[in-house]
């Protein structure tokens, strides 16, 4: 593909980045309901499934029930309903292969650049081949971002004192070792999310112990590997139904937990401690190692399945730790209670690096978006930018919930515009000076540490972000598409509001932003 002709059909109408559970969700959602839109899906690996392709420490599995994790188009046959990464990655090639989507990916395709061009009303993409090194540029009516969240390359891990002074290996959750043994090895965990409490148990097969070192204790609930309602009701109802049965039921008493601990924490806050209390030896330290300085959902609650974690630590074979570390030393780490850990192998379990959009260089007739200045729209585009949505999830909730819903409303906006001759679509805000808060209301360390560089939210809709499933399912599904703040435009409409000639007078290699009120960019 070269370089987009000027006045010429753009290379693809929609543009997905990424092959993993939001881009594959997107490419059914365009073939059922906007079978006339040609799509192609950009993946930066040699395989599909993102976070589940990316992930290979021991253990590594959903931390919500596949049920609702699971694509609303295709049913979770599986009699696990929180289920490991292999088998996620099965269903997912499965809905590639069912949908005939593999052939509409290419892969080890990095995409480096997205411009925006007002003259000719379309994405320039530039995108490098990670085998040949060959770089390429598509243009696009369309770009999806479905490249998650975060820093494929690089997890996070704090400065740790003294690190250099360990003798054993240091490996974080995000770059696991495929020859990794750790028979008859101590190993330490640092971290207290949902892979430490995954990794613990998982390891205790083979380590001669495994302790996990956490600052801060999180909430942590066990769930059923089985879901045993929904296996008899997959039993006598046909399995389209079932599974519509079993989500719903799902879907509400998700709804009714997180609502229920927002309205009531302190009850929240008892509820767990007692279901942890049953799990765990008479004695234990509860409130030393279980009881969280901060709200139910304040963060993320962490799941273990068939209580894995509360069984290893009472039996011996794992332990927690609840201190800060003052240095490493040569043979395990030394904490500032100045408990010794001794340790063969130390795992940082701590987290993730937030990354906006695949760490792409987005910008607008040249000019970078400046994210911490635009706006949300319906939790799926951003304020200024034309042509461009978003895949972003629920925090309190199975992240793909939301993610069908966008992908639905996307196509209600294509078909939309292609019924009103529209070529097009961007969200502008009401008032440059719109009042406005954090895009995410949540407490976790990946999150806060980047709050500064997000987008923003408004105080209402449609500029506010909702984290309850039936209130986007009104509004994305049921709701009018049209809205005051979502501006509809023909590329010849876009040029001139934009302060430029249009693709057939002047070339998109020259294009120039003339500043005519502000952008959501700008604003």
């Amino acid at each position: 593909m070269n370089a987009h002709a000027q006045g010429s059909t753009p290379d693809t109408d929609v543009l997905i980045i990424g092959a993993g559970v939001s881009g594959i969700g997107l490419a059914y959602y365009l073939q059922r309901d906007q079978p006339n839109k040609r799509f192609t899906i950009l993946e930066s690996r040699a395989d599909i499934g993102g976070t589940w392709d990316l992930f290979r420490y021991p253990g590594i599995r959903s931390d919500s029930d596949l049920y609702t994790f699971g694509y609303e188009f295709k049913p979770w046959k599986s009699p696990k309903a929180i289920a490991d990464a292999g088998t996620i990655m099965d269903y997912l090639r499965e809905a590639v292969d069912e949908n005939q989507i593999q052939d509409k990916i290419r892969f080890n395709s990095r995409v480096k650049t997205a411009n925006w061009s007002s003259t000719d009303a379309c994405w320039h993409v530039e995108f490098t081949d990670t085998v040949s090194g060959k770089t390429e540029t598509m243009t696009t009516r369309w770009l999806f971002s479905a490249a998650g969240y975060y820093n494929y390359e690089e997890g996070f891990t704090p400065e740790f004192n003294g690190r250099e002074n360990f003798k054993g290996q240091i490996i974080h959750p995000q770059h696991w070792p495929e020859d990794l043994d750790y028979s008859n090895k101590k190993v330490v965990v640092i971290g207290s999310g949902a892979t430490a409490v995954t990794l613990v148990p998982a390891m205790t097969d083979k380590a001669a112990h495994v302790t996990m070192l956490q600052r801060t204790p999180t909430y942590v609930v066990s769930l059923p590997t089985e879901d045993p309602i929904a296996n008899v009701i997959k039993k006598i109802f046909p399995e389209e139904m079932a599974y519509k049965m079993i989500r719903s039921k799902n879907i509400n008493l998700s709804r009714w937990w997180w609502r229920f601990c927002m309205r009531f924490p302190n009850a929240a806050r008892k509820l767990i401690r007692a279901g942890t209390k049953k799990l765990l030896p008479e004695n234990y330290p509860i409130d030393v190692h279980f009881n969280p300085p901060y709200d139910p959902w304040d963060q993320r609650l962490c799941a273990v399945t068939d209580g894995d974690l509360f069984n290893v630590v009472s039996n011996g074979d794992a332990s927690i730790v609840t201190d800060h570390i003052d240095t490493f030393t040569e043979d395990g780490l030394l904490l500032k209670s100045g408990e010794k850990l001794d340790a063969d192998i130390i795992i940082t379990a701590t987290g993730l690096n937030v990354q906006l959009f695949g760490g792409i260089d987005y910008r607008v007739d040249g000019q970078p978006i400046d994210y911490p200045n635009s706006v949300a729209y319906k939790a799926l585009m951003l304020s200024g930018v034309p042509n461009f949505a978003y895949a972003i999830g629920y925090t309190n909730s199975s992240w793909t919930l939301k993610i069908g819903l966008i992908c639905e409303h996307l196509c209600r906006i294509m078909q939309h515009m292609s019924e009103h001759d529209h070529q097009v679509c961007q969200a502008e805000l009401p008032d440059p000076n719109m009042p406005t808060r954090p895009l995410l209301d949540f407490g976790a360390g990946y999150v806060q540490r980047v709050i500064d560089t997000l987008p923003r939210r408004g105080m209402e809709p449609p500029w506010d972000v909702a984290m309850d499933y039936k209130a986007d399912a009104k509004n994305l599904r049921f709701g009018s598409v049209t809205n005051e703040c979502l501006k509809f435009y023909s590329a010849e409409q876009l040029a001139s509001k934009n302060g430029v000639e249009k693709a057939a007078e002047k070339p998109a290699a020259k294009t120039t932003r003339k500043k005519k009120g502000k952008t959501g960019a700008e604003a």
